[in-house]
């Protein structure tokens, strides 16, 4: 990760706008809008739930698949590319910022 002033500490909130299609098309970090300018990558990592859901009720849902994306985004057409990497836990609809880098 890029170690500038504003990067942020990991796991911080942020609101992800998707395409109808389910694709990242814009990120609201830090009071701006980062628009995703080129094809984000999505993949899933799995949770260890015995460890950390302990007392999930039978029926709840998917408790294991934790959701991924890595999109590039810029403020605006002139602007650098900067690498966002998204989490999304499992039985959670909020988003987290895990890393930034340049490029």
């Amino acid at each position: 990760m890029t170690i500038t002033p504003e990067a942020p500490t990991l796991d911080t909130p942020v609101d992800v706008r998707f395409t109808k299609a389910g694709t990242p098309l814009a990120v609201r970090y830090n009071r701006q809008i980062w628009a995703v300018a080129a094809e984000p990558l999505r993949w899933f990592t799995r949770d260890s739930w015995w460890e950390t859901r302990r007392n999930v009720p039978v029926g709840v849902g998917n408790v294991v698949d934790i959701e991924h994306w890595r999109v590039q985004v810029r403020l605006g057409s002139n602007s650098p590319l900067r690498t966002f990497e998204l989490r999304r836990d499992p039985l959670s609809e909020q988003w987290l910022l895990e890393a930034i880098t340049d490029g």
